[in-house]
């Protein structure tokens, strides 16, 4: 259905049908990408088990589709301009269709994390233009009930994702987490391209900042590469990590002056000038990165060391949607009414509370008093990203929001992968010193190992079985009491962050929402 442009350049609203099944097109593709992401997180130990590696080697499957998903995310605006917004959206849903259909086919760590990488790449105009789109869809007025529709999606796939998640790998396989994408993905391409094609944004051939990307692939690449390769290589000790971190310095610190200097910078570092941006960006990032690892490390916790399927997992974890969904429609009314630093403030001692109620879980911790944090946790991510954003997007030109977005979902996204790579690495480090101090008091010979090993051989077991039985149950408090240490620190920095939020000016009262749709046109 075609629509005349508006004398501003702006399409005019669609109406009835089309409106109904833009959104739901749109909604589709978000859901999908966000789906993606926390699908995966409850089938980690089942693909790490299938391709022979450690469940801590497989959350590789998710920094590495987080990592290329954050150095593509900044490239949204200069590909949008060279090939329009519809095509370009149209063409990331159908790539990230193949990409998916490539993951599940995957029979190895390293094809499915190159896999994984190309469906980061291709997915990173995916939630940016369809906000976009959708924004452009809806009358100025009705922004902000757009931007809920919008905001809804990705809050029902993080509930979705453990359930289909754990009952797919449970009772299917791990590929079909894959595989499911194919079909939604053709729908949205499809519902998109008949419904918006006439709608296409202007174009013009721009020049591409290729020493600016090139430094920032470099940078964030041995920074992720550091990280996640850092425990297994005993970190500083190893010549590799060490030339990790100096390549990742030098070519970041590069990439800052580049960037800085360069006519047509592939990353508009000069938004940091902005106080609220600066401290609004680092608020927001840093929080995610704390939540996104906790995320991760509570699903390896569950099934590694409480016993946990697939599918208990995803139980244990899906009520987080459940007060977001609730009360996201009402913070999207009221975040240009209320003061969005109040509401950020809250939702971070929510998420403080939640993490420290985490810290006292014992292996003896039972299914309700694993729900009730992660219920609670809900409310929490519905103060959470809409406040902030609003804080970090206030007060720019309209011509600067949709670059200010790109790269704040960035530091996001990258925060996000550097988050879950931090968090296992500290949950196993941790893991080990307890293990250390717990078997200190039990030394060879103590009678209380000896009783028993006793007891498990009088039950039937061989001594190296009953031995492997007794260090099982060691480990399993190490690892536990490693996970509170986690959920502590974490419950601590939340407060800590508080403070970023109020270094913020308070952005004007109903200009919100005018901003976000003046930056989606």
């Amino acid at each position: 259905m075609s629509q005349a442009p508006s004398a501003a350049n702006e399409p005019t609203p669609l109406h009835g049908m089309p409106l109904l099944l833009g959104t739901v097109s749109l909604s589709l593709a978000t859901f999908m990408n966000v789906l993606d992401s926390s699908i995966a997180n409850v089938s980690i130990p089942a693909i790490a088990g299938d391709l022979g590696v450690s469940p801590n080697q497989g959350t590789w499957v998710i920094t590495s589709f987080g990592v290329a998903n954050a150095i593509s995310v900044p490239l949204t605006g200069w590909l949008t301009q060279r090939f329009g917004a519809v095509k370009l959206f149209t063409w990331s849903v159908l790539l990230f269709v193949v990409s998916s259909w490539l993951c599940g086919f995957a029979t190895s760590l390293e094809m499915l994390v190159g896999f994984r990488v190309l469906q980061g790449l291709v997915a990173g105009p995916m939630i940016p233009l369809s906000q976009t789109l959708l924004l452009a869809s809806y009358p100025r007025a009705k922004a902000g009930m757009a931007l809920a529709l919008w905001g809804m999606t990705t809050l029902v796939a993080p509930v979705v994702g453990p359930l289909l998640g754990g009952w797919i790998t449970d009772n299917i396989s791990w590929p079909w987490i894959f595989y499911i994408n194919v079909p939604v993905g053709l729908l949205s391409a499809a519902l998109t391209w008949g419904i918006y094609r006439h709608r296409e944004s202007p174009t013009r051939k721009l020049p591409i900042d290729t020493v600016g990307l090139s430094l920032l692939v470099i940078w964030v690449g041995a920074l992720q590469l550091m990280l996640d390769k850092g425990k297994e290589l005993d970190w500083f000790a190893s010549g590799t990590i060490v030339t990790l971190a100096v390549v990742a310095v030098v070519a970041f610190a590069v990439f800052v002056v580049w960037e800085l200097t360069d006519d047509h910078p592939v990353v508009d570092l000069k938004l940091f000038g902005g106080r609220n941006f600066a401290f609004g960006t680092l608020s927001l990032s840093m929080a995610y990165g704390l939540f996104f690892g906790n995320v991760v490390l509570m699903p390896l916790w569950l099934q590694q060391w409480m016993g946990y399927t697939a599918t208990d997992a995803g139980m244990a974890l899906a009520p987080v949607g459940v007060l977001a969904i609730l009360l996201t429609p009402i913070v999207g009314r009221k975040v240009s009414v209320w003061d969005p630093r109040v509401m950020a403030t809250g939702a971070f001692i929510v998420f403080s509370i939640v993490l420290w109620m985490r810290s006292m879980f014992t292996t003896d911790t039972d299914f309700f008093h694993i729900l009730v944090p992660t219920m609670l946790q809900g409310g929490a991510m519905a103060f959470f990203f809409i406040p902030l954003t609003t804080i970090t997007l206030a007060g720019l030109k309209p011509e600067r929001i949709a670059a200010a977005a790109g790269l704040s979902n960035f530091v996001r996204i990258t925060a996000g992968a550097m988050g879950t790579s931090i968090a296992t690495t500290v949950w196993e480090n941790r893991a080990t010193l307890h293990h250390a101090q717990l078997t200190e008091s039990l030394p060879v010979g103590s009678p209380v190992l000896d009783a028993a090993a006793h007891g498990l051989t009088q039950g039937g077991l061989q001594s190296g079985q009953a031995w492997g039985v007794i260090n099982r149950l060691i480990d399993q408090q190490a690892f536990t009491r490693a996970a509170d240490d986690v959920f502590l620190v974490s419950s601590a920095l939340f407060v800590v962050l508080i403070a970023a939020i109020w270094i913020t000016r308070r952005p004007a009262p109903h200009a919100a929402g005018a901003a976000e749709a003046g930056g989606a046109h």
